[in-house]
C-alpha cells in the first residue's frame, strides 16, 4: 500500500477534516435579511367580520392589491352584499365557509363578541394562519380605555381558543376611514406583527407589504401583543385631538 493510499482524504464533503486539520472555523451562513419576505400573492384572504369598519377597510386594500378576498360574517347575504359593494373581485359568505375556504384568517371583530365567535370556529380554522387585528378597549366619558383580557391579550385568547392554529396578532393600528378611502392611494404606516413562529409572522408582514405605503414589522412575541393593542387608546385619544387618523411609524428600521 502506498502512501496516498493510506492518507486520510484532505476533506470530506462537508470539509470536517480539513476544518480539523487547519483549525480554521468553518464560515458562518449570512444572516438572512429580514425583508426577505415571502410571495404571498396567491394565498386566499378571509376576513371575520368584514362587514365591519376595520374589516371591510382590510378586504377592500388587499383586493385592490391583487389579493383574493372572502369577507365573512354570521349572515351569507350581509357578506355578500358587502362584498359587491367593495368590488375587485371580493367574495361574501358566512363565517364558516370564509375560514374553511381561506389560507389566511384576518379576526376584526367587535371585541364582545370575540371568544364566542372563535370558539364557534375552532374546527374550520384549523390548520390556518390566523392573524388578529383585535382590540379590547373600554369606553366612558373620559374616552377609551384598554381592557386586559384574562389570557393577557386578544390574541393570547384567541391562541388559548384556537390550540391548532397558527395565531398571530397584526393590523392594529389602521384607520378604518383611511382604508376605506378610494381616493387614498397610499396608507403611511407601519404594522406590527407578532407571533411564535417566524415563518408565520413573515407571511403576514409579506400581506401588509401589499399594501402601499405600508411595512410589516416583527415586534415580539404573543405575550407582547398586549400592549399593541393597548396603544390603540391612545391613538384614538390623538385622533380626536388633531382631527387626524394617526397610524405607528418606527424609525430607524
Amino acid at each position: 500500500m502506498t502512501s496516498s493510499d493510506s492518507a486520510p482524504p484532505a476533506s470530506d464533503a462537508s470539509g470536517k477534516a480539513a476544518d480539523k486539520t487547519s483549525g480554521q472555523t468553518p464560515a458562518k451562513a449570512p444572516a438572512k435579511d429580514p425583508w426577505d419576505l415571502p410571495d404571498v400573492s396567491g394565498l386566499v384572504v378571509g376576513v371575520l367580520g368584514g362587514t365591519g369598519p376595520q374589516g371591510r377597510g382590510l378586504a377592500y386594500r388587499l383586493a385592490r392589491a391583487g389579493q383574493q378576498v372572502i369577507v365573512g360574517s354570521r349572515a351569507a347575504d350581509r357578506a355578500r352584499a358587502a362584498a359587491g359593494e367593495l368590488g375587485h373581485g371580493v367574495e361574501g359568505a358566512d363565517n364558516a365557509e370564509c375560514a374553511r375556504r381561506s389560507d389566511i384568517v384576518i379576526v376584526a371583530v367587535p371585541w364582545e363578541g370575540h371568544g364566542d365567535i372563535l370558539a364557534s370556529l375552532r374546527e374550520e380554522l384549523t390548520g390556518k394562519l390566523v392573524v388578529d387585528c383585535v382590540n379590547p378597549l373600554g369606553f366612558d366619558k373620559k374616552g377609551a380605555y384598554a381592557l386586559k383580557p384574562a389570557e393577557g391579550s386578544a390574541a393570547e385568547q384567541a391562541a388559548a381558543l384556537l390550540p391548532d392554529a397558527r395565531v398571530t396578532a397584526a393590523f392594529h393600528h389602521l384607520s378604518a376611514v383611511l382604508l376605506q378611502d378610494p381616493g387614498v392611494e397610499e396608507i403611511d404606516t407601519d404594522v406590527m406583527v407578532l407571533g411564535e413562529v417566524r415563518a408565520d409572522v413573515e407571511l403576514v408582514q409579506a400581506l401588509a407589504c401589499r399594501i402601499p405605503g405600508m411595512r410589516g414589522i416583527f415586534a415580539g412575541r404573543l405575550r407582547n401583543a398586549h400592549q399593541v393593542e393597548s396603544l390603540v387608546a391612545n391613538l384614538i385619544s390623538v385622533n380626536r385631538r388633531y382631527k387626524a387618523h394617526a397610524g405607528v411609524r418606527l424609525t430607524d428600521v
